[in-house]
């Protein structure tokens, strides 16, 4: 399974960036899909991931200004970005997830950089 993302760049405090991640390979339906990011010097950390089945978790940090969707036709998943905060910089990651004979397998992008100016 390989995940190429796109979409990360430069933004100011209270615009908006929308990354995509489009899977390719052996992929499984109902897998789950997400997103995490690292800022320098931290730890990475979860952003929001989405299930096979459309069950959509955001974490504190961002609720109520980012989005996660997929398209499984496309075996993409986005991240709609909005109302940045300068403490959202960070290379963010899309992660695949996926459990064949009850073994569960990771995959991670390539990651793209977000960085916001205040």
């Amino acid at each position: 399974v390989q995940l190429q993302a796109s979409g990360g760049g430069l933004a100011q405090a209270g615009g908006s960036l929308r990354l995509s991640c489009a899977a390719s390979g052996s992929i499984i339906r109902f897998n789950d899909m997400g997103w995490y990011r690292q800022a320098p010097g931290k730890q990475r950390e979860l952003v929001a991931k989405i299930t096979g089945l459309g069950s959509i978790n955001h974490v504190d940090a961002v609720k109520g200004r980012f989005t996660i969707s997929r398209d499984n036709a496309k075996n993409t998943v986005y991240l709609q970005m909005s109302s940045l905060k300068p403490e959202d910089t960070a290379v963010y990651y899309c992660n695949l997830a996926q459990s064949w004979n009850g073994r569960w397998s990771n995959y991670w992008g390539q990651g793209t950089l977000v960085t916001v100016s205040s």
